[in-house]
């Protein structure tokens, strides 16, 4: 009967997860940078972009990216970031109202990126004119790599949590911005490194992009990586980037990944082994 009983309980619990997965029709995921700083700022910026059945946000605090799966049918990233903005914190398509901003606790007083013509009570859309439906948008960049480095950080988010379908879909984004850089953009330096690493970075996108094997795409994730890294040294970052080493992988030759938070949390193993690795050296 407690075999019986276990049973049950096990079928139910499959009947019911695929049912919450399914609450939001006609998705679309996108993958948004929104400024914040702190596990506050996870708190409202999800408040502010969830709805019932219509938005689920999931938001970073060490890339600053936000997943976001809506219904295409009901709202847009448009309408969702418009909400997170009115919260006070801005986006590559919003930027908060002064007020609101100035408002928010001191833990949560990101650096923002864009300061210009900030009015009182209202916020102030960037770009209005662009599609404002892309995967990953920037309104005010350092570098014309900074959208590789961003998709890069949220492909390596879906290797810490061991999704290979979200591993999928972020290489495709990630590929369609290496083949979207104006290489009359990049500083002398960049363009030199950029030469040097395209074709590697283009490969080693493709094959995660392409596979359904976790493993085979982790070890094209290592390749992509220290090509990755050589790149970023010769690109101005706002903020530190941290090199860190897993010893173990690859047959204990070790292997290297970027990550925004100085954290521990190991691309090639996941939950295995989520802390096992060091940072070998801060990239500012």
């Amino acid at each position: 009967m407690k075999v019986l009983t276990n049973i049950a309980t096990a079928l139910l619990f499959l009947s019911i997860v695929p049912s919450c997965r399914a609450q939001i029709k006609n998705s679309k995921t996108e993958n948004i940078k929104i400024y914040g700083n702190c596990d506050m700022c996870k708190t409202n910026i999800e408040k502010a972009g969830n709805l019932k059945k219509v938005a689920e946000l999931d938001w970073n605090k060490d890339t600053k990216m936000a997943k976001i799966i809506y219904d295409t049918t009901k709202t847009s990233t448009t309408e969702i970031l418009k909400r997170i903005a009115l919260a006070g914190y801005d986006s590559n398509q919003f930027l908060a109202p002064d007020d609101v901003y100035a408002n928010l606790p001191n833990c949560c007083k990101y650096e923002r990126v864009n300061k210009t013509g900030l009015l009182s009570n209202e916020i102030i859309e960037i770009n209005p004119t662009e599609n404002q439906n892309s995967t990953v948008e920037s309104a005010k960049e350092d570098s014309e790599l900074a959208l590789i480095f961003d998709n890069y950080f949220v492909l390596k988010e879906a290797f810490v949590k061991s999704d290979q379908p979200e591993a999928t879909t972020s290489a495709k984004n990630l590929l369609l911005s290496i083949n979207q850089v104006k290489m009359n953009k990049l500083t002398s330096e960049e363009h030199t490194v950029w030469m040097k690493v395209f074709s590697n970075l283009k490969a080693n996108t493709e094959k995660i992009s392409t596979s359904t094997n976790l493993e085979k795409q982790r070890n094209a994730f290592m390749d992509l990586s220290a090509n990755m890294y050589d790149l970023l040294k010769v690109s101005k970052q706002e903020t530190p980037t941290y090199y860190q080493n897993c010893p173990m992988y690859n047959d204990g030759k070790g292997s290297n990944w970027l990550s925004k938070g100085k954290a521990i949390q190991n691309p090639y193993y996941g939950s295995t082994m989520l802390t096992c690795g060091k940072t070998v050296e801060t990239i500012e």
